[in-house]
């Protein structure tokens, strides 16, 4: 793919996703660009990211979720991921829609390093289990804690959690 020189950034990474992906849905809020993709083509979208020489989003910045319980809306949860590009000073916003009955995402970490820590935050926090990830376990909290804290049906005060682990001591 050849870049135009009065294209913007946002629509030569749109060109290009559209081109190879034409599923994705792409959203663009305050200049930021966002692209939502099924499940079954994040993997591979997310190696297009990041071998695409015209692409080159080299960095990943973030893995976390979103949880619509309250806005009733399907699917329950979106895995969020932010790619940035040094090459160029692009940003990216992926979005990958879960249903609460099935919380399995297929891992990014062989393509960015990055994604080892940041999958095993969600996982902790939200519950997402990212398949073929080479360690997932608990990075932030006790082996003793129940539950997903960044749920919206986890309770604001959480479940006595602290009484638990100093009783263990």
């Amino acid at each position: 793919m050849e870049v135009k020189k009065n294209t913007s950034p946002n629509e030569t990474v749109k060109e290009a996703v559209l081109q190879k992906f034409p599923e994705a849905a792409f959203e663009e809020f305050q200049g930021q660009l966002s692209l939502r993709i099924p499940k079954e083509k994040f993997a591979e979208l997310a190696k297009f990211l990041k071998t695409d020489r015209k692409l080159s989003f080299d960095y990943l910045t973030d893995v976390t979720g979103v949880d619509y319980l309250k806005m009733e809306r399907e699917p329950r949860f979106d895995v969020v991921y932010h790619f940035y590009s040094f090459k160029h000073n692009w940003r990216l916003r992926v979005k990958v829609g879960l249903p609460e009955e099935d919380l399995n995402l297929p891992s990014i970490s062989s393509h960015w390093r990055s994604a080892s820590w940041l999958e095993r935050e969600a996982f902790e926090m939200f519950g997402f289990i990212f398949t073929g990830h080479p360690d997932l376990r608990r990075l932030l909290l006790p082996d003793v804690f129940d539950g997903f804290p960044m749920r919206k049906d986890y309770p604001l005060r959480g479940r006595g959690e602290r009484d638990v682990i100093l009783d263990t001591k």
